[in-house]
């Protein structure tokens, strides 16, 4: 459990409670091949955290399935290499997909939009998450 204590699990819960609870007044959309920060929590093991007091990620959006569920991939700025990472280039800097980690989420865990990977990018990520399969 390295650099995670009781103190961050119980925060997190207490914000889940009111991320679960709060009232679906979404008045944004989002789209496949966007990049947002997205409250994933602290979670079990080598699973992806989030960092900050929302325990957010920047994730990007793989697939829609309705106004409350999508697929997202988490995103990491740390240099990683390997078949279960895409790396990229964001806003200047290098960020990495982790493929491995795809995940389903509820809407109500976005925050903020930060931007769109190019299509090309965004194509070779869908080719090698289907060759995970």
């Amino acid at each position: 459990m390295e650099g995670k204590n009781l103190s961050d699990f119980v925060a997190w819960t207490k914000l889940k409670i009111r991320i679960h609870l709060a009232e679906s007044k979404k008045d944004f959309y989002f789209k496949p091949r966007e990049i947002w920060y997205a409250s994933l929590g602290i979670n079990i093991g080598y699973e992806t955290d989030g960092k900050n007091d929302k325990f957010e990620r920047p994730v990007l959006i793989i697939k829609v399935f309705s106004k409350d569920v999508l697929w997202v991939l988490p995103l990491t700025s740390s240099d990683r290499q390997g078949k279960y990472y895409y790396q990229f280039n964001f806003n200047g800097k290098t960020s990495a997909a982790i493929l491995s980690q795809i995940r389903l989420i509820s809407s109500k865990r976005l925050l903020r939009k930060i931007g769109m990977i190019p299509q090309i990018d965004f194509s070779n990520i869908v080719g090698l998450i289907k060759n995970l399969l």
